[in-house]
């Protein structure tokens, strides 16, 4: 369950934002809190803004075009039918010729103006810009309303973030903005996607694993949130190993008290040779995994002071696939989060 008692309502949030320091898993977390979201019958988006095709990768689809598309159903929840998890790679160039159509009726000459370079130019010399085409086009799938009838209105949409180090400037678009554009369309656009950003309906999740550098960042990154006045959601942290071995047995094997003869024993018992060599060996990896144990340990005590909403989910060990998304999913479910 989520641990904070002042756990937010869920269910107001229309924008998941996911981030986290790289190497955590954050595109695994965004793509398993995508399909949790998708019960019930609802209708989830689950957005990319890196230029990786991770999306395309954790699902074993074709690269995914500047469109959306569907990827895969939901978990079945009480007997209903699963919502549809669909997904959309937003690259800043594409996001821009949409961008010249729709407010500079560009259509063609903004094709051209790509030929020519001129948009890799835009999004390259100005970062503030580019990031407002890519939340734009975020901002308009959570806002769509019913006049597009060939368009899919959301009831949640993920949005896989660039990493904790990168999330606060990302977000703070108008911010970013002030030194390149006070007035006009594009600034107007980064006024209107704060509003929200900064609301109620959008959360910011962190994802980390329990290490001392990943907590750390995930604590800096809560800070800068903070202060850009932007909404803070859960910690989630990630590939939390099996408790296998109870405090008594941790402790004996960090503080190398196993007895290693009564192993041999019970391993010749068992018809395992190898004698009192091999239960050596296994003492000695039970002592690195109870050193593993006390370090992850500590760092939980950190997470836990942050005082914010907290869910773990497991290290998969086959590895992730689309079946451990679905597993990870369930997680999220039973914990709250979807």
């Amino acid at each position: 369950m989520v641990s904070s008692k002042d756990a937010p309502d869920w269910s107001r949030v229309r924008l998941h934002v996911v981030t986290g320091k790289g190497g955590t898993g954050k595109s695994t977390v965004a793509a398993a809190l995508a399909l949790g979201l998708a019960s019930q019958g609802r209708q989830v988006l689950l957005c990319e803004v890196e230029g990786r095709q991770g999306i395309a990768r954790m699902f074993d689809v074709d690269p995914l075009p500047y469109e959306e598309r569907r990827i895969a159903t939901g978990l079945h929840h009480d007997g209903r039918a699963p919502g549809v998890v669909h997904a959309l790679h937003i690259d800043p160039e594409s996001a821009l010729l949409e961008y010249l159509a729709m407010y500079y009726k560009l259509g063609r000459a903004g094709r051209a103006l790509d030929r020519f370079g001129v948009i890799e130019f835009a999004t390259t010399i100005a970062p503030g810009v580019r990031d407002v085409l890519l939340t734009g086009k975020v901002f308009e799938a959570v806002q769509r309303n019913s006049r597009n009838r060939h368009a899919v209105r959301y009831d949640a949409v993920v949005l896989d973030a660039p990493p904790t180090g990168r999330i606060t400037q990302f977000l703070n678009v108008n911010e970013e903005l002030a030194g390149l554009a006070k007035v006009g369309p594009i600034k107007g656009q980064a006024d209107t996607v704060m509003t929200l950003f900064r609301s109620p309906r959008t959360l910011v999740h962190l994802v980390t694993v329990l290490e001392e550098m990943p907590v750390q960042e995930t604590a800096d990154g809560i800070a800068e949130l903070r202060a850009a006045r932007l909404p803070v959601g859960a910690v989630i942290v990630n590939q939390v190993r099996p408790r296998d071995l109870g405090r008594e047995d941790l402790d004996a094997a960090l503080a190398g008290r196993l007895d290693t003869d009564r192993i041999a024993a019970d391993l010749e018992a068992a018809g395992v040779g190898g004698g009192r060599a091999l239960a050596t060996g296994l003492a000695a990896e039970a002592r690195d995994h109870a050193e593993r144990r006390a370090l992850e340990d500590a760092q939980r005590e950190v997470v836990d002071e942050l005082a914010l909403p907290t869910v773990e989910l497991p290290r998969l060990a086959s590895g992730v696939d689309l079946g451990g998304l679905y597993e990870l999913a369930a997680d999220l479910k039973a914990q709250g989060m979807a």
